[in-house]
């Protein structure tokens, strides 16, 4: 009897121990405020990027100051289409794509050929950046959109937001889509479209061709030839009419997604995956997820999976659950889990040989639930015990008050 005793009291205390462990190795585990301020310590880091002229672009608020020609100097707004208006000259410029040097030049050259100014003096400033956008959604801090003014790496954009929050993945989705590039090395030529109106063709309402049905002289029948020059007639129109439909519409831009490993950048430092992001990326982080404890444990409950860089697993799951009860199962524990088709499985997992280290700790899953039974023999023995220990207290109770 004693052996047995004894094996139990080990047993006992051994749970106990690597729950204490469990516990201790929790508290030392990264919250949120310290993966942040690494986010930021990386941020600062990674302004180091090579200089980079800001490219105006659709959207954007310019101020245009010509030097001593107040009426030319205002502030315009790039069109959806990429152009400006200036007073005075008959077409629009296109800026979308250059630089504010480049605008400037090609601003001046326009002025200096449309007779406008001799040898004029131009400034352009970007006054309102709207045409860089980039969205972070998901689990930060402060979702929003950026609008950059020069290139932005990831990690800057992270610490923008606020950085991530507590229940943020290990990876980051950006979704990006597939443009040509803007070339931003010299500014397009200026030609004659630049500094003149392209004239409208002219339509002459009297010379309109002769057409024996259409003109009022008087006819008594058409002839043949008449007959098959009105079919001709109809027919060229027709032709026309088809060639003037709307174009078909483009097919929209596609997708191109990039999953970047969040995890390493912030434990080892490799700035490699911090890539440079581009306007109109959409970056996305995703919750990690949610794990369930249920059965004999001491709060049962779901879990959000946390910035443990670290997989979660069955030992740290149950450290949060407070540890098992005294009437557990534990070597006879369930994972269930669903797979992508929505199929639900279960592993069988021997705890008892995981707390002894004897088995492998398994890892889990977002959406995984993990369920202890709780032993009818246990609750049958802790049952008379207490019984026990309550009748053996009324025996003492009532012989010392006979």
């Amino acid at each position: 009897m004693q052996p047995a005793r004894l094996g139990a009291w080990v047993l006992c205390l051994v749970s106990t121990v690597s729950v204490a462990a469990l516990r201790s190795s929790a508290q030392t585990v990264e919250t949120s405020e310290q993966t942040n301020d690494r986010i930021r310590a990386l941020s600062v880091a990674s302004r180091a990027l090579p200089p980079h002229d800001y490219v105006i672009g659709n959207g954007d608020l310019l101020a245009v100051q010509v030097f001593d020609v107040q009426e030319l100097s205002r502030e315009v707004r790039v069109s959806q289409t990429g152009t400006i208006g200036i007073p005075l000259v008959p077409v629009r410029l296109h800026i979308s794509g250059l630089t504010e040097t480049q605008a400037q030049l090609k601003i001046a050259e326009v002025l200096e050929a449309n007779g406008l100014v001799s040898h004029p003096d131009v400034s352009v400033t970007v006054k309102e950046h709207k045409s860089k956008p980039i969205t972070v959604v998901g689990a930060v801090a402060h979702p929003m959109v950026y609008q950059a003014d020069r290139q932005v790496s990831l990690i800057e954009v992270l610490a923008e937001a606020g950085g991530i929050s507590n229940d943020a993945g290990d990876t980051v989705i950006i979704s990006r889509l597939q443009t040509d590039p803007v070339s931003d090395s010299e500014p397009p030529a200026i030609n004659s479209s630049d500094a003149s109106p392209t004239p409208l063709p002219k339509v002459n309402a009297n010379s309109a061709p002769a057409d024996p049905l259409a003109s009022g002289g008087p006819t008594d029948s058409p002839s043949p030839d008449d007959t098959g020059r009105a079919a001709a007639s109809a027919s060229s129109r027709a032709t026309s009419a088809k060639s003037i439909d709307p174009p078909d519409p483009l097919p929209p831009p596609i997708a191109n997604t990039i999953t970047v490993n969040l995890g390493r950048i912030l434990e080892t430092g490799d700035t490699s995956g911090n890539i440079v992001l581009q306007p109109g990326d959409v970056v996305t982080v995703p919750h990690a997820g949610i794990v369930y404890a249920l059965g004999a444990v001491s709060r049962p409950g779901g879990f959000v999976i946390a910035n443990d860089r670290g997989q979660l697993t069955t030992l740290k799951l149950l450290s949060l659950a407070g540890g098992l009860e005294r009437t557990a199962k534990s070597d006879h524990a369930v994972i269930v889990r669903h797979d992508s088709n929505g199929q639900q499985h279960e592993v069988e997992v021997d705890l008892k040989k995981v707390m002894k280290f004897e088995a492998e700790d398994i890892r889990l899953q977002p959406s995984d639930v993990l369920y202890i039974p709780k032993s009818a023999a246990k609750q049958a023995l802790i049952k008379a015990a207490e019984l026990s220990i309550a009748i053996g207290s009324a025996v003492a109770i009532y012989r010392i008050v006979r």
